[in-house]
């Protein structure tokens, strides 16, 4: 089974006429886990909460909007 996260974190650089591939950190790849699977806990919390008490809890949606535009910038950056 292929790991579509670590194909997407794995640079590839050109050394003397061939293509390398570099794999991504552990470390990195355990935070992008963590923080997917933040995402998908405060998502399921936010929708709790709107069903429960019928109001959009706008702090929780900060996080996860916050959350969002980090792993963002780690697939971003990690390609450059």
């Amino acid at each position: 089974m292929r790991n579509p996260i670590r194909e997407a974190l794995t640079k590839t650089i050109q050394v003397k006429r061939r293509q390398v591939e570099v794999p991504p950190n552990k470390k990195l790849l355990y935070a992008v886990y963590f923080s997917l699977g933040m995402v998908g806990c405060l998502t399921a919390l936010e929708a709790v909460h709107l069903v429960v008490l019928g109001k959009w809890n706008p702090e929780i949606f900060t996080v996860i909007a916050g959350l969002v535009g980090n792993i963002t910038g780690i697939f971003l950056s990690q390609k450059t």
